[in-house]
């Protein structure tokens, strides 16, 4: 039950994103070309998946427990530090670059283009890579305790 209602909000998550037309990177980079052809379709795109969490949350959270486990599991990390500005720049640099964000690029593999085999496959190395280097950090920071 629980993988069909996960496999169910993807189909929703992907089909708003093929819908919208955030699969086709030409349409993003547009948004980011002010000076050129500005495209601000993504505010609106944004501004409904604000709403849509924004409510989403609300009912989720007046519940007592989540539908499918036993308690909220949120983060509990709430500083600013070098890994989160770190990534959040790199993710929006590699969006700028490339017209795709991780949650555009899979919804878009299903066009079959090479572009986004090749972003993806990106986007598993860069998730491999980090794992080494955290992994390696951790290792080093034990080693010299």
């Amino acid at each position: 039950m629980r993988l069909a209602i996960v496999y169910l909000i993807g189909v929703i998550f992907g089909t708003g994103i093929a819908v919208s037309g955030m699969a086709n990177p030409a349409k993003v980079l547009n948004f980011f070309d002010i000076a050129g052809g500005w495209d601000p379709s993504l505010i609106f795109v944004m501004g409904g998946a604000l709403m849509t969490a924004f409510l989403g949350y609300r009912l989720v959270f007046a519940r007592a427990t989540p539908l499918l486990d036993t308690r909220f599991r949120l983060p509990s990390k709430r500083d600013i530090d070098l890994k989160l500005i770190g990534g959040s720049a790199l993710f929006g640099i590699g969006w700028g670059l490339a017209g795709f964000c991780p949650g555009g690029a899979l919804p878009a593999l299903g066009t079959g283009r090479w572009e986004v085999f090749a972003f993806t496959g990106a986007l598993v190395a860069g998730i491999i890579l980090a794992k080494a280097l955290q992994s390696a950090v951790a290792k080093r920071t034990r080693a010299a305790t």
